[in-house]
């Protein structure tokens, strides 16, 4: 059930995964560089980086999907506050039932939609233009968890639900892409989506702490805290790749 809180709400993230404005920025100029007509952002969130490089490339059209309402509501919201509503459309749905070919693909975070990495790098293969590219953000393992981190992961976590690094670029090249940039993310892009995912309930329980739904926030805050300290940290990273697919 959704909890008063606003767990998990995001409200003080500015994007919806470990990115900084600095990254963002460059990775929004560099996409509308390639002066791209259309942009697709699968599992957009609120659709942040999207928007960033809709502001840059003034003759482009976006579209941004995600199962979320909330998360496309805000996206719209934000939009139509800076003058681009009539450039970009939210849409609330699953990426597999809105899927269409654009120059410019993005998937960050959000593989799952397509099934595992590989079966979602082949699927984004084919939404991607002749001659566009694809960002596809996935997390990967910086070093091989032991059995001990593993066992304070989320629940049932393999080894083998990672790649390393070098396999992950691997996988996006036999699936027919050509790596542009690899990019993983810093320490502070981690650590700053790990607190700001949790900041506004840490904020609400502080203020609420008799409300009746204290004790199941604050249990759902310390087993998340947990996961990230104890198991990923150190361990799991999150990499950009900008993959590249040749002309007609």
């Amino acid at each position: 059930m959704p909890f008063a809180s606003g767990f998990a709400s995001e409200s003080h993230l500015s994007f919806h995964g470990p990115l900084s404005t600095e990254r963002a920025d460059r990775l929004a100029a560099e996409l509308a560089a390639r002066n791209p007509v259309t942009v697709v952002d699968y599992g957009c969130g609120w659709g942040e980086l999207l928007l960033r490089i809709l502001d840059v490339a003034r003759g482009t059209r976006g579209v941004g999907i995600d199962v979320r309402g909330p998360d496309i509501a805000r996206g719209r919201d934000n939009a139509a506050n800076r003058g681009l509503a009539d450039r970009v459309d939210f849409i609330e749905g699953s990426a597999t039932d809105h899927s269409g070919a654009a120059d410019v693909v993005i998937n960050c975070g959000a593989y799952q939609a397509f099934g595992a990495v590989p079966e979602a790098l082949t699927a984004l293969r084919r939404l991607v233009n002749p001659g566009g590219v694809l960002l596809f953000g996935a997390d990967y393992w910086e070093r091989t968890p032991s059995e001990q981190q593993l066992a304070h992961m989320w629940p049932g976590t393999t080894v083998d639900e990672c790649f390393h690094l070098p396999d992950l670029v691997d996988v996006a090249i036999a699936a027919g892409f050509r790596p542009l940039r690899i990019q993983t993310a810093t320490r502070d892009e981690l650590e700053e989506f790990e607190s700001g995912y949790a900041a506004g309930a840490e904020e609400w329980l502080l203020a609420n702490r008799d409300h009746p739904e204290a004790e199941q926030v604050r249990t759902r805050l310390d087993d998340h805290r947990s996961i990230w300290l104890r198991g990923l940290r150190d361990v799991w990273g999150f990499a950009y790749l900008t993959l590249g697919v040749p002309g007609s």
